[in-house]
């Protein structure tokens, strides 16, 4: 460097004097430091095995059923599970005074031994907003919270009523509606909902409601002209994926049967 030329030899002496300490320290500090190949993460993390549906694969079924439900099947060893998921679900969720999408599983065995099926980590991924992972509703948790939910608007109405009698028509009006559809909404759940179960050969099947809930800053208030979903069932050791679009196809309007 330029700046070299100008020095003296003593100020080169302690120049070098400076540069081997500055070495020294280096290695030390060096070899402080863990070894690479200890603080590199591990490449091969264990990870569970994925079943991933696909309409084009052995096993796997689609249809669109007259009670205007789109049906996705797949079979895999000894087990099979169908989801089944409303046209219309998308719509349904914001007139929910309780926001969830739901599913319908139904799961089946045919093996000589017992599985235990668990609903514990089943879960439903919301592709389109920033890839939410959502576990499905605990039945009886989410059910007490409709019924705390009631019990605190009916205090709130009280209240309101007690300032503004000159309302309490209107608003004891709207609180029996949400009563109403509060207690309709926990039958459902309590018989509906689908429970940990042990399957043989003597049960050999289960179904019920899967619920998952919409309440996240990731999810917004309107949905995507189509939405996609990853939904993920844990069965002995592997994890069903069941890919699907709500509608499966752009524009598609689903017709049903009129009861």
């Amino acid at each position: 460097m330029r700046w070299l030329s100008h020095c003296t030899p003593r100020g080169l002496s302690v120049i070098r004097v400076v540069a081997t300490r500055m070495v020294l320290t280096g290695l030390c500090f060096a070899s402080l430091l863990p070894d690479a190949a200890h603080a590199a993460p591990p490449k091969n993390k264990t990870k569970i095995p994925a079943v991933r549906w696909d309409e084009e694969h052995p096993g796997c079924t689609f249809s669109r059923s007259d009670d205007g439900h789109y049906r996705y099947g797949m079979w895999y060893e000894d087990v099979g599970i169908t989801l089944a998921v409303d046209a219309q679900e998308l719509e349904k969720v914001h007139r929910r005074h309780e926001p969830f999408f739901g599913v319908m599983l139904n799961v089946r065995y045919r093996g000589q031994g017992a599985l235990d099926f668990s609903v514990d980590n089943i879960s439903l991924e919301f592709v389109k907003h920033f890839r939410v992972v959502q576990t499905s509703l605990d039945p009886d948790d989410f059910a007490q919270k409709v019924q705390n939910d009631g019990d605190e608007l009916d205090h709130q109405t009280a209240r309101e009523v007690e300032k503004h009698p000159e309302e309490k028509e209107a608003k004891e009006t709207l609180l029996r509606a949400f009563l109403k559809d509060s207690a309709e909404l926990q039958e459902f759940v309590g018989k509906n909902s689908l429970r940990p179960t042990r399957l043989s050969p003597g049960n050999q099947e289960t179904s019920g409601w899967v619920l998952f809930s919409t309440e996240s800053k990731w999810i917004p208030g309107r949905w995507k002209k189509q939405e996609e979903f990853i939904l993920r069932v844990p069965v002995e050791g592997k994890i069903f994926e069941f890919p699907f679009k709500l509608p499966p196809k752009p524009g598609e309007v689903m017709l049903r049967r009129r009861e």
